[in-house]
């Protein structure tokens, strides 16, 4: 949200900057002014109809807006009726209260908008004189906007001027550069301003430039590459094993950036053992995997571990954070029926388009292993509708409950007609009664149900955001049915690439689309091609996510390095190096007990039990808490945070519960202390334990002083030992 606030912000603050904001008429003197047109647009570029102005839930001081004037029949009644007609005086145009507030001639708390006697003041003062008129209702409607050019290369300091071209019905084209507005994602990188001037800054970087025209929006893709430049060999010697490492190739050109060395043996077993299973790999599966020569060990690797039972509960937590509500709320036995549920999926591998499916049409009981539950806990069609956008399609709907999204097209009537798809959703049981709510609900397709719109009062039936879905008729048929067909139809661009993006993103430490789950013109990939060729891929083979995985991981780009050269150190974008990402909470603490061999005792879970496998958040645990597992009063879909703090970083060095464990006469540590292993042999054994690897350098020597200390006990060696160990960032990142 911060990055379109910033986006919304850096739009209305450059329009009423003034200058080539009106460095042209909007109309010619004998073309007729009218209101949708040509005054809108110029209400849209000042700033008026913006969130902290007129466009406001509530208006400013009387006087309301649509929010980007994307309800123009209601801004053209608040001129023109509304304020006792005195917004706008025929007779005498430069006495209307919209000249003169927005010229400052009277208070204003928006402060100057227009300069009298600038185009656009003429624009609107011809309006007025002409009555204020609507454009005629059989005129050309605005079919497309689009940007000359659409992609552009810069050095340093450059700059060039932006053309926008408005397409209408009737063929015709209109250059409205003067109207549009303009925003830029990477402002430090490659700014523009009102005018629609875009200049590079002094740094290599990229940005997309944004032009919005009533309500419509078009995109240049600006880049600025680093200075110097690679020869072709370096590109043409980087290994490629499958598509994604010539798309990534391909972009890296265009920047001139070059990548990072391959990764080791020992950093992509400890890297593809927490990515797939969420586990450390043992000092034997270690040893086994550095000491063979294999040419193909790294894909049987990852084969041996999307088949090992981990990997479902590793998966499952991932998509419990973005479904799993709060047991509090619907009920103990109803979240873990629905947590079963979603690890019996992923330990069957159900095709990702089915998983979707059974969770967007769920019937059922919620005592019954099943996806009902996620009905049981949004009760509404608005409250679920933008759960459902959001999770399978990439496509917030949130703002479009109550306003046209300021963002993307979606209207508010659009938000109405998706969210009546959930419309006959019924429910038999005794609902919910927080905290207990411990009865059982009864999810069933209704014979009927209607939804209607806030504002109209008028019934809408159910449709998709674009495209057709056949709903059929009669009390039997389930309009949800319909939308799921609709959703995953292969015609559907954002099914297969949100999730095609929410996998890259877990394995990569950024998806291609940031957030992943945020798909719209004006938060565009980084690699758009790429982002495409994974999810035809996905959908190719039937919506495998192992088989996304596993395309993933055997790439060359996957297996690179997180160790910068001089030309890749910026790049937090096109994965010209890995990203290291801190270890989830649940990783994390099952890395402890892994190193050191003291199991965790969950409360409402079996002995033994791995945080991977806790069924909820409220089960008591510092440790998950302190290291970011989702907040259970906090209503999905909630994404995790990578974040470190120093609390981290305190609770590793100071949690008596960790201090318990590498204590603990029952651990690792003291069977190590007991048995008969050299303190060389030891210092291995917890490296492979710790880190996937034996020491290196100087490290075996720094840790063999730790046993000749004198007056130090065995035992409390290898105490600190195991202790400094799990202290390290190494520990701690995924590398």
């Amino acid at each position: 949200m911060m990055r379109l606030a910033i986006l919304g912000l850096a739009m209305i603050v450059g329009a009423a900057a003034g200058g080539p904001a009106e460095g042209a008429d909007t109309a010619s003197p004998a073309s007729p002014i009218t209101f949708e047109r040509h005054v809108e647009p110029i209400l849209t570029r000042a700033g008026c109809n913006s969130g902290p102005c007129h466009g406001k839930a509530s208006g400013q001081n009387g006087f309301k807006l649509s929010l980007q004037g994307f309800d123009p029949a209601f801004d053209h009644i608040a001129l023109t009726r509304e304020a006792g007609g005195r917004r706008m005086l025929r007779a005498t145009p430069e006495e209307s209260l919209l000249l003169r507030k927005a010229t400052g001639d009277l208070p204003h708390g928006g402060g100057r908008r227009l300069e009298p006697g600038s185009p656009f003041y003429e624009t609107i003062r011809r309006w007025i004189v002409d009555g204020g008129p609507h454009t005629a209702a059989d005129a050309p409607k605005l079919v497309r906007v689009g940007v000359e050019p659409t992609e552009r290369a810069l050095r340093p300091g450059e700059s060039f001027d932006l053309r926008v071209i408005a397409g209408f019905s009737d063929g015709s084209t209109e250059d409205v550069t003067r109207l549009a507005t303009f925003g830029s994602s990477e402002a430090t990188a490659v700014a523009v301003d009102p005018g629609g001037k875009v200049k590079a800054g002094q740094l290599a970087g990229e940005a997309t430039i944004s032009a919005r025209y009533e309500g419509l929006f078009a995109n240049c893709d600006v880049l600025v590459p680093l200075a110097g430049a690679v020869a072709p060999a370096v590109y043409d010697a980087f290994p490629r094993s499958n598509f994604i490492d010539d798309l990534a190739v391909g972009k890296w050109k265009k920047l001139g950036l070059t990548p990072s060395a391959v990764a080791g043996d020992a950093t992509f077993l400890r890297r593809a053992h927490l990515d797939v299973i969420g586990r450390l790999p043992t000092p034997d599966e270690a040893r086994a995997f550095l000491d063979d020569r294999s040419p193909d060990k790294r894909a049987r690797l990852v084969d041996r571990l999307l088949s090992r039972p981990e990997y479902a509960d590793h998966w499952a937590t991932r998509w419990m954070d973005l479904l799993r509500p709060n047991p509090y709320r619907v009920g103990i036995k109803a979240v873990f029926n629905l947590d079963a549920w979603i690890r019996d999926a992923f330990r069957k591998n159900l095709p990702y388009d089915e998983f979707v499916r059974r969770i967007v049409t769920a019937q059922g009981s919620s005592f019954e292993p099943g996806p009902s539950t996620i009905f049981r806990d949004h009760r509404e069609p608005i409250e679920i509708a933008p759960v459902v956008s959001q999770l399978f399609l990439g496509i917030r709907l949130e703002c479009a409950k109550c306003h046209h999204h300021p963002f993307e097209s979606w209207s508010r009537e659009q938000f109405y007609e998706f969210a009546a798809f959930f419309s006959r959703v019924g429910r038999k049981g005794t609902g919910l009664s927080p905290p207990i709510s411990g009865s059982e609900e009864i999810v069933f397709n209704a014979a009927s149900g209607e939804l209607r719109h806030p504002a109209t009062n008028a019934v809408l039936d159910p449709k998709p955001l674009f495209g057709e879905a056949k709903v059929g008729g009669g009390p039997e048929s389930d309009p949800r049915e319909a939308l799921a067909r609709w959703m995953t139809a292969a015609d559907n661009r954002y099914f297969a690439r949100v999730m095609a993006n929410r996998v890259w993103g877990d394995l990569m430490g950024t998806g291609i689309v940031d957030p992943v789950d945020d798909i719209r013109a004006t938060n565009p990939p980084s690699n758009g091609p790429l982002l495409d060729a994974l999810a035809d891929d996905f959908r190719g083979h039937a919506y495998d996510v192992k088989h996304l995985i596993r395309t993933i991981m055997a790439s060359t780009v996957y297996a690179l390095s997180s160790e910068p050269n001089a030309r890749n150190v910026a790049d937090l974008r096109n994965f010209s190096r890995h990203y290291r990402q801190r270890l989830r909470a649940e990783t994390l603490v099952d890395a402890v007990t892994d190193v050191t061999g003291v199991p965790d005792a969950f409360s409402a879970a079996p002995p033994r039990s791995r945080a991977a496998a806790t069924w909820t958040n409220r089960i008591p645990s510092l440790s998950l808490d302190t290291f970011g597992r989702p907040d259970p009063n906090q209503d999905p879909p909630c994404e995790r945070t990578g974040d470190t703090a120093v609390v981290q970083a305190l609770h590793l060095m100071n949690s008596p519960a960790i201090h318990q464990k590498l204590t603990s006469d029952r651990g690792r540590i003291a069977t190590l202390a007991k048995g008969g292993a050299t303190p060389p042999e030891i210092v291995e054994e917890a490296y492979l334990r710790a880190y996937g690897r034996r020491p290196a350098g100087d490290e075996a020597s720094i840790a063999g002083d730790l046993f000749r200390e004198p007056g130090k006990a065995r035992r409390a060696a290898i105490e600190d030992l195991f202790w400094a160990l799990i202290n390290s960032p190494e520990f701690v990142f995924k590398d």
